[in-house]
């Protein structure tokens, strides 16, 4: 028998601690960084005990009765260890599909762990998902790069590298988030009229909280910053956050220098290094221009995907 726990602060440790193990999580999901925005989410995340061993848990929040299995993160589902199996995740999705149902929610909404970020297989949950008739509602495309088989950079990307060169610029990895996230605003500001999700508060908090998961590196020329890149380290991959440049960061190859330096030095010894997502409206617009500047590194596309489930009256196929 399966036991759904709602998350409370009592469970902070073993929930952590389970995270830090699973085979499918990351330390965007340590509850410390859940809750810096815990203001703008109402948590109603998830634990799955069975025989009180604990099997799985699940970032979540509701608004106006829609589970979103994290609306406040990029990606998050359900949470697993290396013991999970499909039929036990088959049984796990049936509880709480009644339980839900017991809660009068009536759609979940599932932004699912993009394969690159598993330790090992795990998308038994997306078998699981199907039995119930989930419908596919978005699909946004990142671009990645897989280390060990590298394609390569572009003739313009090597330029631009080597014109950074000659300008004299260094790459290195510092903590004045302050003086990026100003550089950050003003080009979103100028060129979207938006904001970044994080203020330069809150990603200096995070950086604080989980120091070797939060890095930021970048090109100085001399010893003024010209550009910068905010990198969110997992076990496998290296994903882009943020990155921006200054009017002469843009000139010289600020962003192509940092790049380089990430891809072929620093993070050489991950799997994966992801430059994040291209589409908006839902997935429904690419913006093509930026698309092939990231493929221009040599990254290739992967999907993530989020999915809707009817909860009401919902059999499994």
């Amino acid at each position: 028998m399966i036991e759904i726990v709602q998350f409370e602060s009592s469970y902070k440790s073993g929930w952590d601690d389970f995270i830090r193990k699973s085979k499918n999580g990351s330390f965007l999901f340590y509850r410390d960084y859940m809750e810096y925005h815990s203001d703008r989410f109402q948590d109603s995340s998830f634990l799955f005990f069975k025989d009180d061993v604990l099997i799985a848990v699940m970032p979540a929040n509701v608004s106006s009765g829609v589970l979103y299995s994290h609306k406040g993160l990029t990606f998050g589902g359900i949470i697993s260890n290396k013991q999970m199996k499909i039929e036990l995740m088959l049984g796990l999705v049936a509880c709480l599909m009644e339980h839900l149902n017991e809660q009068r929610i009536t759609t979940w909404i599932y932004k699912a762990v993009p394969h690159i970020y598993h330790v090992c297989p795990a998308e038994e949950d997306l078998y699981a998902l199907f039995r119930y008739d989930a419908r596919l509602i978005r699909r946004d495309v990142s671009s990645t790069i897989r280390l060990a088989e590298q394609i390569g950079f572009s003739k313009n990307k090597r330029r631009r590298i080597k014109q950074g060169e000659r300008e004299g610029l260094t790459v290195r990895r510092n903590s004045d988030f302050k003086e990026f996230m100003s550089i950050q605003e003003a080009v979103l500001r100028e060129n979207y009229d938006t904001r970044p999700t994080h203020t330069a508060t809150e990603i200096e908090s995070l950086a604080r909280r989980f120091p070797e998961n939060i890095k930021l590196f970048a090109a100085y020329k001399q010893q003024l910053m010209t550009g910068g890149i905010i990198v969110y380290e997992t076990g496998r991959v290296a994903h882009i956050q943020y990155v921006a440049s200054n009017s002469l960061g843009k000139r010289i190859g600020a962003v192509e220098s940092i790049l380089d330096y990430l891809i072929n030095d620093y993070y050489s010894d991950k799997d994966y290094f992801d430059f994040g997502i291209s589409t908006e409206m839902g997935g429904a617009y690419l913006n093509c221009g930026l698309a092939a500047y990231k493929e221009g590194f040599g990254a290739r596309t992967i999907a993530y995907d989020t999915y809707q489930i009817n909860v009401a009256n919902n059999e499994p196929l």
